[in-house]
């Protein structure tokens, strides 16, 4: 008797565990479970010394396309790997996944370095420098000990008052020692590149951006096109947090809104 009924539990145990078994998905066809949250596991993005390019991958891999907001930032559509060694650094991006069925979720990036503030600095009342900005807002404290700006001295060569200890820009004495030439002329502009460490996460890794620099005699001069690019970038948002240099200009009340693009930053010198 009692064999019998070890008999009969092992087969109702053999059973259960073959239900079991065929009820669960193979490791080939499972699939996440619940709603998809893209992530990269940090929304701050620093490059690091590797060899070659610096590649960051979503969290998690799903079907569908990738796109970035604002421009200046590399990611791959299909797979959402962001090549941080070839994007524009120091700017917030928006990432979007969008599933084949439509459904769609984004996420806030920042790719850690430095930018500039797009803004009018007034010489004649003393406002002459340019502070960098760090991680997209102003918020942030810029890591200086162990930092080295302009690295091969190429902005200061060009005129560029670059302050290699902490990355700011003496505007004045940029233009005494001629980053427009001697005698500097209304919408004069000069593009300069500052490569630059810092020391944070990003291991010192060599970074770089360029800034273009404007000068006017006074803000009357300015040309629209200058107050477009202002109001477009300030309009759209994302690229630094809190940004809103000129959003209240009634000069720039009711035109159409353009798509922005974040770089170079525009530093604008106004004499008087």
């Amino acid at each position: 008797m009692q064999n019998r009924f070890s008999f009969l539990f092992l087969g109702i145990t053999a059973l259960t565990f073959s239900l079991l078994s065929c009820d669960k998905p193979s490791a080939d066809t499972d699939t996440p479970t619940g709603p998809f949250k893209l992530s990269y596991g940090d929304s701050i993005i620093y490059l690091k010394p590797v060899a070659g390019d610096y590649i960051v991958q979503p969290e998690q891999t799903r079907p569908g396309t990738y796109t970035a907001f604002p421009d200046g930032i590399e990611i791959d559509d299909k797979t959402g790997a962001i090549n941080v060694s070839n994007s524009e650094t120091g700017l917030r991006y928006r990432i979007t996944h969008t599933a084949p069925n439509g459904d769609s979720t984004s996420t806030i990036v920042v790719l850690s370095g430095i930018t500039f503030r797009d803004h009018f600095y007034y010489l004649s009342a003393g406002d002459s420098i340019a502070n960098p900005v760090y991680n997209a807002a102003e918020s942030r404290l810029l890591p200086i000990t162990g930092s080295s700006f302009d690295e091969g001295n190429l902005a200061n060569t060009g005129g560029c008052s670059v302050k290699t200890d902490n990355g700011s820009i003496n505007l004045a004495e940029s233009v005494r020692k001629g980053v427009f030439g001697a005698n500097p002329r209304n919408d004069d502009k000069k593009e300069v590149e500052i490569k630059y460490r810092i020391n944070d996460a990003s291991g010192k890794s060599l970074n770089k951006l360029k800034v273009l620099l404007y000068w006017y005699e006074t803000v009357a001069d300015v040309p629209q096109y200058v107050w477009d690019i202002l109001h477009d970038r300030t309009t759209e948002g994302v690229f630094l947090r809190g940004n809103g240099a000129v959003s209240n200009d009634p000069a720039l009340a009711g035109r159409p809104q353009k798509v922005a693009k974040p770089r170079p930053p525009c530093v604008i010198i106004v004499a008087h």
